[in-house]
């Protein structure tokens, strides 16, 4: 008899579990590690990219030591970008968030002036540990677009979730402490139109009316 009550219960629990899983019960916690896995993604892909940079600093310093603002720019700027890092308690936070894409934006600015500025300097271009470093870069950035945009794709997914049914009621009673996480904002330079021009081009004179 007691064997029976205790299989029953077993059973009952077990039936309950099925109940609640098909109610979405386990949805919000489990959308919730997918960002944070996204989370991490995004902090590798960044991290890459700030490991490249001492050594590129270094190959152009041997070419273009006459460049030290700008590559003091680089140093200074990755260093800040290295301390302000993302977590699970960052993406909540939009101050935080907020500072964190600010550091990025701001190396990703002054690297992009050193690679231009590379452009004067002929024997740099064609130095081969350059080349490779440049390619790395190149392949970092990629990478960091393609995490940032999975990132994105995952808070969508997680944020829609408490806010839609039956996602918000389980976020209303048993997710209370579960907030919305902060998805990654476009950088201004991608707010405007690129600039396109070519040297030795005229700037066309306006249309008369």
């Amino acid at each position: 008899m007691n064997s029976f009550k205790g299989l029953s219960r077993v059973l009952a629990v077990l039936g309950l579990s099925l109940v609640l899983a098909g109610c979405g019960v386990n949805a919000i916690p489990t959308k919730d590690q997918a960002v944070k896995a996204a989370t991490a993604n995004v902090q590798a892909a960044y991290q890459r990219r700030s490991d490249l940079i001492p050594n590129l600093v270094a190959t152009v310093q041997g070419f273009a030591a006459q460049e030290k603002t700008v590559l003091t720019q680089v140093t200074e700027a990755r260093a800040q970008a290295t301390h302000v890092s993302i977590d699970a308690s960052t993406i909540t936070d939009p101050a935080a968030m907020a500072k964190f894409q600010a550091a990025q934006n701001q190396l990703s600015g002054v690297l992009g002036h050193l690679l231009a500025i590379t452009e004067n300097y002929p024997d740099l271009k064609s130095n081969q540990n350059f080349l490779a470093l440049q390619s790395q870069l190149e392949g970092t950035e990629n990478r960091i677009e393609i995490a940032r945009r999975d990132y994105n794709s995952a808070v969508q997914d997680y944020n829609t979730e408490l806010v839609t049914i039956p996602g918000s009621l389980w976020a209303a009673t048993v997710y209370k402490s579960y907030k919305q996480a902060q998805p990654f904002a476009a950088t201004p330079a991608a707010q405007s139109a690129p600039v396109v021009s070519f040297p030795g081009a005229s700037t066309p004179a306006p249309a008369s009316p």
